[in-house]
């Protein structure tokens, strides 16, 4: 399986990432990359961008060095009701939103299995969010059963996240389950770096190994082709309608 996006990437503007946009999209390029979603950190992560970092997003070009580029943000679940630290103002310059739990941003909250999944469903509503982002955490587990066909229904992409297998290793359990159950269920899903450094850019090693181990059909994997790729963009996004 040859993967042709990774739309799930940090530059420096996340300051615990090492490398500009430009030495990401040129990464990217250099891998053969179709495209790549820029996808810093919303605004209750520690050290995330400034103010005004989303909102002006739309300075940069749709396309560089023949990689198309997708202008997005990682947004934080910061509720078990599925809300998000979305700013409201920035929305309209993005085009892709990953969103994820991380515990920074979920500080005094206790999670249970119950509550998990009634967060998980609640951004299944959203019509803003188009990636499911690392949601193997064995401390925010969900069910995986009930909530998987929900974000297949509302147009949500499940992500294999690259970056678990070494940073979140724990959790590797947990998102071969995930994709068995994608599998079973038919959810489309994506597989993407989170790279927070630009020669991690495009690399899915352990992700298409898993995903080989398992039997996944490649034709519910959104970015392995640019085909079916541009497909859920036509359908989800106004990216390739949209010139600026």
């Amino acid at each position: 399986m040859n993967l042709i996006a990774d739309t799930h990437t940090h530059t420096i503007a996340s300051t615990h990432a090492y490398s500009t946009l430009s030495e990401m999209v040129h990464a990217a390029a250099e891998r053969g990359l179709f495209a790549i979603a820029v996808t810093d950190h919303g605004q209750e992560m520690p050290g995330a961008p400034g103010r005004w970092y989303f909102h002006n997003l739309r300075v940069l070009p749709r396309e560089m060095e023949h990689v198309l580029v997708l202008r997005g943000e990682e947004a934080d679940v910061t509720d078990f009701d599925g809300g998000t630290d979305l700013n409201p103002e920035d929305v309209s310059t993005l085009d892709w939103v990953v969103a994820s739990m991380h515990e920074v941003a979920m500080r005094d909250k206790a999670p249970t299995v119950e509550k998990v999944t009634n967060a998980w469903l609640g951004v299944a509503q959203n019509p803003l969010i188009r990636v499911i982002g690392h949601s193997g955490s064995e401390l925010y587990r969900y069910d995986y059963e009930t909530v998987l066909p929900i974000f297949a229904e509302n147009g949500k992409l499940v992500e294999l996240n690259e970056a678990t297998f070494t940073g979140r290793s724990d959790s590797v359990p947990n998102c071969t389950r995930i994709m068995e159950l994608c599998k079973k269920h038919d959810v489309p899903v994506i597989v993407n770096s989170d790279a927070h450094f630009s020669a991690q850019v495009g690399r899915f090693d352990r992700s298409l190994q898993l995903l080989r181990e398992i039997e996944f059909p490649e034709e519910l994997v959104v970015n392995s082709s640019v085909e079916r790729f541009c497909d859920y963009l036509r359908q989800y996004t106004k990216v390739l309608s949209d010139p600026a």
